[in-house]
């Protein structure tokens, strides 16, 4: 008689408030009814992050990663520090870092449809991240665009290749990519023994809050 007792005043309470009621039997002593199922567990939600924006101006592009590490490298003789697909004032470009046989920064601009070169200019920031980037790429037996094509195998369009020492004990190529169906992938492959592997979760989810306030 209880369990009824307060199934009926949650239900009018509410009524009276405007809003929905979950039965929930209360089973009292000596009642000889089986008390109520519970609700079925929700599934568990699957982590994937999905980017439209990157997914357009992969298949908008017609060169591809190691093909602009090879444009910039034409203009710039050099070794790749960087590659980041992305849609600019002059249009969908390929932004790349190239520390030149010069000794000096280059950040070069390519169409990503033709790989003509839009503009260049040397970066002349002088500080410590440049100087570790710079040992850090110096020492690399796999370079931008080998590391381009060891992520792209099976995961999709390479949209950004940069190596990475900033958060890490020891430097790596982080590659990003996208799928068909628009999900993002990042990946590292180790610039001495080209090793791929996938980045560590809250490293993915650093990329992402990045993305979010550019």
């Amino acid at each position: 008689m209880k369990r009824h007792l307060v199934i009926a005043t949650a239900a009018a309470a509410a009524l009276l408030t405007g809003g929905t009621v979950t039965a929930v039997a209360v089973g009292g002593s000596g009642s000889g009814s089986a008390p109520a199922a519970a609700p079925a567990a929700a599934p568990a939600a699957v982590h994937a992050h999905q980017d439209t924006e990157d997914l357009r101006e992969a298949g908008a592009a017609r060169v591809t990663a190691p093909q602009a590490a090879a444009a910039a490298l034409k203009a710039v003789p050099g070794k790749v520090s960087g590659l980041d697909l992305d849609q600019d004032r002059p249009g969908l470009v390929w932004d790349a870092d190239v520390l030149g046989k010069d000794g000096k920064w280059h950040e070069v601009t390519l169409d990503a449809r033709t790989a003509r070169v839009l503009k260049q200019h040397v970066d002349r920031e002088d500080d410590g991240d440049h100087a570790r980037e710079g040992a850090a790429l110096k020492n690399a037996r796999t370079d931008a665009a080998a590391a381009a094509r060891e992520a792209a195998a099976g995961h999709g369009t390479v949209t950004s290749v940069e190596l990475d020492d900033d958060h890490r004990a020891k430097a790596v190529w982080e590659v990003e990519t996208v799928t068909e169906d628009g999900t993002e992938h990042t990946l590292l492959v180790d610039p001495h023994t080209g090793a791929l592997s996938t980045a560590p979760a809250h490293d993915a989810d650093d990329d992402d809050n990045d993305g979010g306030d550019d």
